[in-house]
C-alpha cells in the first residue's frame, strides 16, 4: 500500500531542479535493483535519465555493466558543472538543515554525513565525465523528448525529477515524459513518488489511471531507502513488447 500524505514541515524551497548526485548504492536501493543487477544483470542496458551529477553510470560501467546516462546538464564542460555543484550545494543543504525533521536521519547520520557523501559520488562522477563523454556513456538530453530509438534499453531509472519536482512540472510533462521513457525501454522506475513538500505527488491520482489506461503494467513497490519521511516507495510502470 502507498503511503499516507503526511503534513508538510515547511516548503523544501528550491527554485528549478539542481544538480545534486548519488552514488551506485543508494540507487541499488532506491531502485530495488539488487536482485535484477545480480541475476544476469551485466547483459542489461540501462538509462539513468535526469541522472544530473550522479556517479551511478561510472560506477557501474567500472563494474562491467551497460548504463547511459542522460541530462540537458551534459551540455556543459566539466567545468561549468563543478561550479554549477558548487552554486547549488549551499541552497540545498540550508534547505535540508531548514526541514531536517522532514528527513530519516539512517542511511546518513547527519546532514554533513550526506553531504559528504554527495561530494563523493559528484568528485567520482567528474572525474569520469570527460572520458564518459567521449565513450557516449553521457548524453545531453531532456524529457520530454529523448534522442533515442525504440527500445535502445532494457531499462529505464528516473531519480529524482518526475512527481518530486511537481510544483515545476505539470501533469502534462509527466505523462509525456513516462510515455517517451517506456517509448525507449519496455520498463521504467521512478523514484520518489513525494515531492519537495515530502507529500505525495498531486499528480499521481490522475497519472496511475492514466498509465493503465493505456495497458501498461503499473506497480508502487516498497524499497529498502527511505531518505524524505515515507518516501519508501518507487513506481514501476511496464509495456508489452510492440505496446505505445
Amino acid at each position: 500500500m502507498p503511503p499516507p500524505s503526511l503534513p508538510a514541515v515547511r516548503p523544501f524551497d528550491l527554485s528549478a531542479a539542481v544538480p545534486w548526485g548519488r552514488h551506485r548504492v543508494e540507487y541499488l536501493a532506491m531502485f530495488d535493483l539488487m536482485g535484477l543487477l545480480g541475476n544476469g544483470g551485466r547483459g542489461l542496458h540501462i538509462l539513468d535519465c535526469a541522472a544530473g551529477p550522479s556517479s551511478f553510470a561510472a560506477e557501474m560501467t567500472e563494474l562491467g555493466f551497460q548504463v547511459t546516462a542522460c541530462d540537458p546538464l551534459y551540455g556543459s564542460s566539466k567545468a561549468a558543472i563543478a561550479a554549477r555543484i558548487d552554486e547549488a550545494r549551499s541552497e540545498i543543504m540550508a534547505s535540508l538543515r531548514a526541514a531536517r525533521q522532514r528527513f530519516v536521519w539512517d542511511f546518513f547520520k547527519t546532514p554533513e554525513d550526506l553531504e559528504a557523501a554527495r561530494l563523493s559520488a559528484m568528485k567520482f562522477f567528474l572525474e569520469d565525465y570527460d572520458e564518459g563523454l567521449e565513450a557516449g556513456r553521457y548524453i545531453d538530453a531532456s524529457l520530454p523528448v529523448l534522442p533515442f530509438d525504440d527500445d535502445a534499453f532494457d531499462l529505464a531509472l528516473c531519480s529524482h525529477l518526475l512527481f518530486l519536482y511537481s510544483r515545476h512540472f505539470d501533469l502534462d510533462f509527466h505523462v509525456k515524459a513516462i510515455l517517451e521513457l517506456l517509448r525507449v525501454a519496455p520498463e521504467l522506475r521512478i523514484f520518489p513518488l513525494l515531492d519537495l513538500d515530502g507529500l505525495r505527488s498531486a499528480h499521481l491520482p490522475a497519472v496511475l489511471p492514466t498509465l493503465r489506461s493505456r495497458g501498461l503494467t503499473v506497480e508502487e513497490r516498497e524499497v529498502p531507502y527511505e531518505f524524505q519521511r515515507g518516501g519508501c516507495h518507487m513506481l514501476r510502470v511496464a509495456r508489452s513488447p510492440g505496446a505505445l
